[in-house]
């Protein structure tokens, strides 16, 4: 399946280079494209691509691929939009965009939205035991904790190609005119820190609770603490049975990351640890506990981005249904603006744009 990569930053380079590298029977990459014309040819030369370019609609144009990988930061609203136009699959990097505004305006197509902890195999199996158990109904709760140092920190390793051909302040106003449809131009920074980080790494754990218990409907509690982006404290009812918890913590030194979700049901618990997400083929470790503090633990060193890629190949070669589509996504994007809602209204804070009617 030929493709085309828009997009070549962090997680490119990180990830999906090594990963696309390594499965070259699956994949052929036609085409890469970046704002940056230093990080196309970066990329391109990992890879061996010839046609880099930094326009995509140029791009889009020309073709010579099936399907678009978009893996470029900020909302991807409108350069999805152009993708499915154009008539290509597209697997779209999280989040989706920022607005359910961007979703509506979003032709039919193939678009799958990647988070690829929902491919996880160790996410799987508890998925699988916990239907097993009963399924959502026999939760008590669901408790996370996401302990995130700098990305300087937890991508040292990679030694990145930098982009400084690029003025980033004309992408920073636009991604602001966009949070302001979100949130309202009246919201101040507080509030936009809390959005941006539920829909940029809070979103992953939403999807988690999509799969184990479906989409919260309401949110109690926000609270912040620690500066900006600091501590984010999350909690509510889940949509059958118990409550859920969220406790994110900004800590640029921390020694690495730490991401725990534990789900508790009457019986006993099912606890996942991750990993560092740029560690390709780090294990997620599952433990079940059950009577008698019987403790069971699986350990799954199989890579949850390759995973994803291969379920993308299966979506667009025989019409396997991702994990996530838009609609998954806007549920994300709806519970982050709820998110955002109750903290401006816990804080007596301005709010406006769509998150204003949540």
């Amino acid at each position: 399946m030929k493709v085309a990569l828009v997009g070549c930053g962090a997680v490119t380079q990180a990830v999906y280079v090594p990963l696309l590298s390594r499965r070259r029977e699956l994949f052929e990459v036609a085409a890469v494209c970046d704002l940056s014309a230093t990080l196309a040819g970066a990329v391109g030369d990992r890879l061996g691509v010839a046609r880099r370019h930094t326009d995509l609609g140029e791009m889009l144009a020309e073709g010579g691929f099936d399907a678009v990988l978009m893996l470029a930061s900020g909302s991807h609203g409108e350069p999805v939009r152009q993708a499915l136009a154009a008539g290509y699959a597209v697997l779209c990097e999280k989040p989706l965009a920022l607005t359910e505004a961007e979703v509506a305006a979003l032709p039919e197509g193939r678009l799958m939205v990647g988070y690829m902890k929902q491919y996880d195999p160790a996410v799987r199996r508890a998925e699988e035991m916990l239907a097993e158990l009963g399924g959502a109904a026999v939760i008590r709760s669901v408790e996370v904790t996401v302990l995130h140092p700098s990305a300087e920190a937890q991508l040292g390793f990679a030694n990145l190609s930098q982009a400084r051909d690029v003025d980033v302040a004309p992408l920073r106003a636009a991604e602001n005119a966009v949070l302001d449809r979100a949130l309202g131009a009246e919201a101040g920074p507080e509030v936009r820190s809390v959005y941006s980080v539920a829909l940029g790494s809070i979103c992953h754990d939403l999807s988690l609770l999509r799969r184990f218990t479906g989409s919260p409907v309401k949110v109690d509690h926000v609270e912040t603490w620690g500066g900006l982006p600091g501590s984010i404290e999350i909690s509510g009812p889940l949509p059958v049975a118990g409550r859920y918890s969220i406790r994110w913590h900004y800590l640029e030194d921390y020694p690495a990351y730490r991401e725990t979700v534990v789900v508790h049901h009457a019986s006993g618990s099912l606890e996942l640890v991750f990993p560092a997400p740029y560690l390709m083929n780090a294990p997620t470790v599952l433990t079940a506990v059950s009577g008698a503090e019987t403790r069971a633990e699986y350990r799954e060193v199989t890579e949850a981005f390759e995973t994803q890629l291969l379920a993308f190949h299966a979506f667009v070669t025989s019409g396997k249904p991702p994990l996530t589509d838009a609609a998954g996504a806007l549920e994300d994007i709806v519970t982050a603006q709820r998110i955002a809602a109750r903290y401006a209204v816990q804080h007596d804070l301005a709010l406006g744009g769509e998150a204003g009617d949540r």
